[in-house]
Order: structure tokens, then C-alpha cells, then sequence
């Protein structure tokens, strides 16, 4: 995703982070979908991301030093990186989603990420059930965000990935820092949206998942949806 021409918002939703009311959340509304090109999903509910959350400019948990973090400014550029060492506080942010800590750092995977402990990714669900009793497995749906050198995202998710694919395939596709998102099955979600003619609003009509799964193009435009999620949308002054 080409951020020269692409700018991201945070949407918020009751469940993650909680709190609100937003002015930005779930169901995607005409005025955002009149430029909306794609969106998908964030990271995890509040009491597992290890981190915290900041949007429209107000702090919902407090951020944490070392934490994956996904940085929006004002204007819709990004950053993606540890907080407190590549990324922190400026005037100019207007949103933070931490998750974690870093899958990849420099073009290679984090000690962690290459480490036996996939449990320290998150609880994941079994092969089978997402039941409590279930044990869980390490190749699960995940899914990941990355920026390359130039300033691009990377967007990553599968069905059957453990922490340290996932941080493969976003360090093959370029990515110099990288971050992993939502993991199991009902959450990961990429979806882009392409009107006729390249004119009208974004809808769950014109949408396309990058993988079936449990989630479709539709999940965005849902007024029930209560996660949070990332949209990227055309800047008004792009050069195609």
C-alpha cells in the first residue's frame, strides 16, 4: 500500500479498545467510503495486546515503552515500529494501536519471533474449536502489518502460519519493521473495494477479501462490529 497515495485511519470499537463514543467506528459511513480503497482488521482486545491505544488525539490505555506499534499522523502517513525507539510522541500523531512487540526489526525477525515460544504470540485456538478446552495449536490464522524503507505497508495474514512465517512473509514482501495484528479465525480480514468505473462509494458490493475466511468485505459496514480496524484511503491530491 502506497502511502504517497494512501492515507489511514483508526477506526475504534466498543470491544477494542472499549470506552468511546468515537467519531471514527464501525459502520464505514458514505462520507469515508466515497474514497475508501481497502481496510483490515487491528490487533488485540485491550487485556492481551500488551499496549496500548491512542485515537483522536485522546490516550484510551496508556502506551508502552518497547510496544509494536502502528503510528497514524495527521494527514494519514504512517509509521510502524517499537515505541519510545523508532516511533514516539509528536504533535503531529493522531493515532497509536500497540500490539505486542516487534515481529521484525532492520529486514530480520525478532528474537522472539524466532524463538519456540509461539505461545508468547497470543493464545490461539485449537485445530478444530475455538473452546477454552481445546488446546491451542501454533499454525493458526495470523495476521501482520509491515513498512518497507520507502515508507509502504505490508499487509500479511494465513490460515495456517506460525509467528515466525508470518514474520517471513512480511520480510520477503520488503518489510524493514513489522508488527503482528489479530490473530485466530474470526478476526484476520483484509478486504479492498473497487467501485465501477473507479466512481461512486466503497460498499460490501464491490468489495474483494485477499483470503476467504470467516469475515467479508461486508464486516466493515456492519454497525455491529465492535473491533477496531485500519482503512486506507485514496488522498485527494494523489497522482495516479
Amino acid at each position: 500500500m502506497d502511502a504517497r497515495l494512501l492515507a489511514a485511519r483508526l477506526y475504534s470499537g466498543s470491544e477494542s479498545p472499549g470506552g468511546g463514543p468515537y467519531r471514527f467506528t464501525a459502520p464505514i459511513e458514505p462520507a469515508q467510503a466515497r474514497r475508501l480503497v481497502a481496510a483490515f482488521n487491528g490487533g488485540f482486545k485491550m487485556n492481551a495486546a500488551q499496549g496500548g491505544y491512542l485515537t483522536e488525539r485522546r490516550t484510551i490505555e496508556p502506551l508502552r515503552r518497547g510496544a509494536a506499534s502502528l503510528v497514524i499522523y495527521a494527514g494519514g502517513s504512517v509509521a510502524i515500529g517499537a515505541w519510545g525507539r523508532e516511533v514516539g510522541m509528536t504533535r503531529h500523531v493522531v493515532a497509536v494501536r500497540q500490539n505486542l512487540v516487534p515481529l521484525v526489526d532492520r529486514g530480520r525477525l525478532t528474537a522472539l519471533a524466532r524463538s519456540p515460544d509461539w505461545q508468547a504470540w497470543g493464545a490461539t485456538c485449537g485445530a478444530s474449536s475455538c473452546a477454552s478446552s481445546v488446546p491451542g495449536i501454533e499454525h493458526q490464522w495470523r495476521s501482520g502489518l509491515g513498512i518497507t524503507a520507502d515508507g509502504a505497508l505490508v499487509y500479511a495474514e494465513g490460515p495456517a502460519l506460525s509467528p515466525a512465517q508470518l514474520g517471513a512473509l512480511l520480510v520477503r514482501a520488503g518489510a524493514v519493521r513489522g508488527m503482528e495484528l489479530d490473530i485466530n479465525p474470526d478476526w484476520p480480514i483484509f478486504a479492498t473495494y473497487d467501485p465501477p468505473g473507479g466512481r461512486g462509494l466503497a460498499s460490501p458490493a464491490n468489495g474483494h477479501v485477499l483470503i476467504p475466511g470467516v469475515r467479508g468485505a461486508d464486516t466493515f459496514f456492519q454497525a455491529w462490529w465492535a473491533r477496531d480496524f485500519v482503512t486506507m484511503s485514496a488522498r485527494p491530491d494523489a497522482q495516479r
